[in-house]
C-alpha cells in the first residue's frame, strides 16, 4: 500500500490496540484521528474525549466536553458528505444528542439536513425557550433548500400530467392545442397542398373550479419515520399550491390530526409535528374515509412501514384497507419517504396489501413526483415501478 493508503487506514482504524498499520500521522491528520476518536469511541469510554491538540499530539487524555468546537473542526476537515455521516452517528447517542439540540450556540455550528430536522421534531417540546428561535432557523433553512430542489420537478410532473389526463377531445377553436395537434396529424399531410389535414384535433382541457384530482397523504408520525415526515410535508405543501389538485394531510399515531391547514406553511408544519409514540393506522384511515368525497377520483398514499403490532388493530387495519379499494379509492403503501429506500417493515401487512394490488414500496424523494404523476395519470402501477427499477414488497416473496 502506498502512504496516503496506509494513513487512511489508520484513520479508520483508530490507535492503540486496533491499528496495526505502523503509520504515524501529523499536524491536520492528528486533529482528524482526534475528532473521529472523540466520536466513535464515545461508547467505549462513556465520555466525550475533545480538547485542543497541538499537531504532535492525538491527545487522548481527559477533558470537558467541547461539541461546538468539535463540530467546527469535523466541518473544516471533512468534506459535507462526511460531516453529515458524522453528525447523525452523534445523535444516535443519547447524550451527545442533548448536548448538540438544547444548546442554542451548538445547534448554530450543526450542519443542517432532514435527519438534524428530524431529530429536533422528535425531542419536540423537549426544546427549551433558549434554544427555540436556533431550532426554527435550522428548520427553515432546510425547508428552504428542499423547496429549491424539489418544487419544479414537483409542479412540472402533476401539472403535465394533470393536463394530460384532462385533454379535450371535441375543442372549440380557441381551445386547440396546435403544437400537439399537428404531432397527432402528420400522416395527414398533402405535400401538392403543403398542409395538414386536422383529422383528431386535440385541445386543453376545460378550467375547472372544482379539483380534477383528490390526493390524501395520510402520514404515520411514529418515531422510526422522521424523514419521511419531513419530506411528506415539503411534497405536500407544494402539491397543495398546484391547481386543479386538492391536496390534504392527515398525520397520526396513537391519535389523528388533519394538517390540511398548514399546508400552506412548511415551516410552521413541521416546526409543529411531534414525532414519537406509537400508531393506530386504522383511525387514521377510518378518518380519511371520512373526509374523501370522490373516491373514484381520490388518490390515498398511505406512508408507514405498516407495523401495528397484530391482534384486533391490525385486523380492522386490514379491513378498512379493503372497504378503501371497494369505493374505488386509488390506494398506494409508501414504505418510506426519504433518501435511503431500504426500509424496515412489517412483511405481514404488505403480503396483504400486495394481494389485495396494492403497491407497496419505499419511495426516495427523487422519484416520487414522477410516482404522483403516474398515479393521476392512472398508470400501471406495477408496470411504472418495474420501468423505474423499484422493487415492491410483498410480492413474490419480497
Amino acid at each position: 500500500m502506498n502512504t496516503e493508503t496506509l494513513k487512511r487506514w489508520r484513520l479508520i482504524l483508530g490507535g492503540d490496540k486496533a491499528d496495526g498499520t505502523g503509520c504515524s500521522l501529523n499536524g491536520t491528520e492528528c486533529q482528524m484521528d482526534a475528532a473521529l476518536s472523540a466520536l466513535y469511541e464515545f461508547e467505549r469510554k462513556q465520555k466525550f474525549d475533545y480538547e485542543e491538540k497541538d499537531n504532535t499530539k492525538v491527545g487522548r487524555g481527559g477533558s470537558q466536553p467541547n461539541i461546538a468546537r468539535w463540530l467546527g473542526d469535523i466541518n473544516s476537515y471533512f468534506p459535507k458528505s462526511v460531516v453529515q455521516v458524522m453528525q447523525n452517528d452523534a445523535l444516535r447517542q443519547p447524550e451527545l444528542q442533548k448536548k448538540l439540540m438544547l444548546e442554542p450556540e451548538i445547534l448554530e455550528q450543526a450542519t443542517p439536513n432532514v435527519q438534524l430536522l428530524a431529530h429536533l421534531m422528535e425531542l419536540g417540546k423537549l426544546i427549551p425557550s433558549k434554544t427555540k428561535d436556533t431550532a426554527r432557523r435550522v428548520v427553515e433553512k432546510v425547508v428552504e433548500e428542499l423547496l429549491q430542489k424539489l418544487e419544479q420537478k414537483t409542479v412540472q410532473a402533476i401539472s403535465g400530467a394533470i393536463n394530460r389526463s384532462t385533454r379535450n377531445k371535441r375543442p372549440r377553436y380557441n381551445e386547440i392545442d396546435w403544437n400537439t395537434t399537428i404531432r397527432k396529424n402528420l400522416k395527414h399531410y398533402l405535400p401538392d397542398y403543403k398542409t395538414i389535414i386536422p383529422e383528431e384535433r386535440i385541445g386543453y382541457g376545460r378550467k375547472s373550479k372544482r379539483s380534477l384530482k383528490d390526493v390524501v397523504l395520510c402520514l404515520d408520525q411514529s418515531g422510526s419515520m422522521g424523514s419521511s415526515v419531513v419530506y411528506t410535508g415539503i411534497f405536500g405543501a407544494v402539491m397543495a399550491s398546484i391547481p386543479n389538485i386538492k391536496t390534504q394531510l392527515v398525520a397520526y399515531d396513537t391519535e389523528v390530526v388533519d394538517l390540511t391547514e398548514d399546508l400552506k406553511d412548511p415551516i410552521d408544519l413541521l416546526f409543529g409535528v411531534q414525532l414519537g409514540g406509537g400508531n393506530d393506522t386504522n383511525k387514521a384511515l377510518k378518518y380519511c374515509q371520512s373526509i374523501i368525497t370522490k373516491p373514484d377520483e381520490t388518490i390515498l398514499v398511505l406512508i408507514s412501514d405498516l407495523y401495528e403490532g397484530g391482534g384486533e388493530p391490525e385486523k380492522q387495519m386490514r379491513l378498512r384497507m379493503q372497504e378503501l379499494i371497494a369505493d374505488g379509492v386509488q390506494f398506494i403503501v409508501l414504505l418510506a419517504l426519504d433518501d435511503r429506500g431500504t426500509p424496515s417493515f412489517e412483511q405481514g401487512n404488505a403480503k396483504f396489501l400486495a394481494n389485495l394490488g396494492v403497491p407497496v414500496f419505499a419511495c426516495t424523494p427523487d422519484i416520487f413526483p414522477d410516482m404522483m404523476a403516474a398515479a393521476i395519470s392512472k398508470q400501471d402501477m406495477a408496470q411504472w415501478a418495474g420501468d423505474n427499477d423499484i422493487v415492491l414488497k410483498g410480492a413474490k416473496g419480497q
